[in-house]
Order: structure tokens, then sequence, then C-alpha cells
């Protein structure tokens, strides 16, 4: 059984940095295609990045502008979303996802996921 587990967030002044980790401590998922949400209070949860293991080729949300990158390790079974510039708009609960299908592409749409972590608070203030 997959169970991610995201931790790294917290307060951050507006251009400072923060770095997510994601850990998987069930089932391998070095096959499977992860993924990074947010959502912010009120908004519908929105793509940030992505990953698949088929060709390890990042995926960013059109918000991210060159800001976020992410990353992972296998033989740690973390993925990491390290993210810089941060702003006041970035604040919100951020999600690990994963879909469980093998050699799955990376998608934006939510639904193509089908686990996900309890989620990790980022608030970016001045």
């Amino acid at each position: 059984q997959v169970q991610l587990v995201e931790s790294g967030g917290g307060l951050v002044q507006i251009g400072g940095s923060l770095r997510l980790s994601c850990a998987d401590s069930g089932r391998t998922f070095d096959s499977a295609a992860m993924a990074w949400f947010r959502q912010a209070p009120g908004k519908e949860r929105e793509f940030a990045a992505g990953i698949s293991r088929r060709d390890s080729t990042p995926t960013y949300g059109d918000f991210v502008k060159g800001r976020f990158t992410i990353s992972r390790d296998n033989a740690k079974n973390t993925v990491d979303l390290q993210m810089n510039s941060l702003k006041p708009e970035d604040t919100a609960t951020y999600y690990c996802a994963a879909r469980s299908v093998a050699w799955s592409p990376v998608r934006r749409e939510r639904d193509w996921y089908d686990y996900w972590g309890q989620g990790t608070q980022v608030t970016v203030s001045s």
C-alpha cells in the first residue's frame, strides 16, 4: 500500500526558498508518476509539478515560471520540490500525489493520481 508523507513546509518570507519532500513509506514507487499539487483556501487544487519514471522529464504548472524544481530519488523513495523566489500567492497546502499504474506519464489533472499525501502548509509572508 502506498503511503505518501510530505514534509518541509513552513513560514517563509517573500523571495525565500523552501524544499518540500515526499516519502513513500509503503510500496516501491519507482515506476509511478509523481506530482505536487497545491490548494489555497477557496481555490481549486492545481498542478504544480510532476515527474514520470518513464522519462524523468519534469512538467510544471504555468504559474511556476522557472521558480520550482522537482526531482526524485528512486533509491530513497522520495520526490522533492525545491521552491525559490516565493511569493505570497504561493501560500497554500501542498500535496504529493502518485499514480500507481506503472510507467504512467505525468498529467496535470488531479483525477489522474490515485494516491495522495496529507499535505504540508506553505505560508509566504512579508
